[in-house]
């Protein structure tokens, strides 16, 4: 119990410090929000278990299309990850997942697991809805300019919409 009471210290520290915006439901559970550049947030699940940490953390639903092609990048990317994988849960959601033994729960490692999670779930957020989303996104626009509405927040895709970015 002794090391489980010190992982907690330790990762309520770390987000304190670190003044992200969390929660604890219940002891040695903890509900990270980040803060995104392409997702606007991250939600991230920590908790201490007997043995150890584990971490989990929503990324995208089930691509609409391109499934292959979205689970193949996936994979190749789990080889450059830290602490974390791309993981696929039985409704085809991608999530990221991880565990780190509680002896290895230190402020440094919190930190640097928390930010595998937010480079791989929001640095990969565009490409995975390019892959997964294409023709969503494709029509998504066109409803938008039929409708003269903003088409700011698909800027990123002008590439798939035939619009050159502004």
């Amino acid at each position: 119990m002794a090391e489980e009471q010190r992982a907690a210290r330790v990762i309520e520290e770390t987000l304190k410090d670190a003044e992200l915006e969390w929660e604890s439901p219940r002891t040695g559970s903890y509900v990270v929000k980040l803060p995104g550049t392409h997702k606007l947030s991250t939600t991230v699940s920590l908790l201490v278990g007997k043995h150890s940490l584990s971490v989990n953390a929503f990324v995208i639903r089930h691509p609409d299309e391109n499934e292959a092609g979205v689970h193949r990048w996936l994979l190749e990317r789990n080889l450059k990850l830290y602490g974390v994988s791309y993981a696929v849960d039985p409704l085809g959601d991608i999530y990221l997942t991880g565990r780190l033994p509680l002896t290895a729960v230190t402020a440094t490692e919190v930190d640097r697991l928390l930010g595998s999670v937010l480079e791989a779930a929001d640095g990969s957020f565009n490409t995975l809805l390019e892959l997964g989303f294409a023709s969503a996104i494709r029509k998504e626009y066109a409803w938008r300019v039929s409708r003269g509405e903003s088409t700011r927040n698909l800027e990123a895709f002008s590439h798939l919409t035939g619009r050159p970015e502004a």
